[in-house]
């Protein structure tokens, strides 16, 4: 059985006001398990996932008439039930989140975030184009993700689990990503990004 999370400070190299600035906006990052004293790579990606939920905004009315939050993994799922115990009882803007597991882009129509598993990496193309039209949030492990034109792409620094934002595909799929999440991000690309 998988343990909910305790909620602990963990310390981060951060500059003084980005400290703040995580803590507020991602508690999830800063949790331990009761078993273990670091949370591992997974529990930290699923960590993630749930709380960029909070910090994007869908710009079309076609989400408005989901019954709940859906956050779908595509491929090979690296979560296990580690991402279901994250988002227990949890809701996003008033809906339930709901964790599903789908094989093929098609089956993600009424998708919020999208996870894209590795084992999808010859594929990655295809499917990023076809996400475009589904107003849905992209993320993935895979190296170089976010520059490949996907959305949010995880990155290892400092054997810390952080991320990279292509503000412009976002933009082309019609979501607006908070400058909260921006602001922690390791680096943004793409329209609109600073210094682009």
């Amino acid at each position: 059985m998988v343990r909910r999370p305790v909620w602990r400070f963990v310390p981060l190299k951060l500059p003084p006001y980005a400290i703040h600035v995580v803590l507020l906006i991602f508690p999830s990052v800063v949790l331990s398990w009761s078993q273990s004293s670091v949370p591992t790579e997974t529990q930290v990606k699923a960590a993630y996932l749930y709380n960029f939920g909070k910090f994007v905004t869908w710009k079309t009315n076609r989400v408005a008439t989901f019954d709940s939050f859906e956050i779908c993994l595509l491929g090979k799922d690296p979560f296990g039930a580690v991402l279901d115990s994250t988002v227990a009882d949890e809701q996003i803007g008033g809906k339930k989140i709901v964790v599903r597991r789908i094989s093929r882009i098609q089956e993600a129509n009424s998708c919020r975030i999208l996870f894209i598993a590795s084992s999808e990496g010859k594929r990655l193309g295809a499917i990023l184009t076809a996400t475009r039209q589904l107003d849905v949030l992209t993320v993935s492990a895979m190296s170089d993700f976010a520059e490949q034109g996907g959305m949010i792409g995880f990155v290892m620094q400092i054997d810390r689990i952080r991320f990279e934002v292509n503000l412009g595909a976002a933009q082309q799929s019609h979501l607006a990503l908070s400058s909260e999440l921006l602001k922690v991000a390791t680096r943004v690309i793409g329209k609109g990004a600073p210094g682009s």
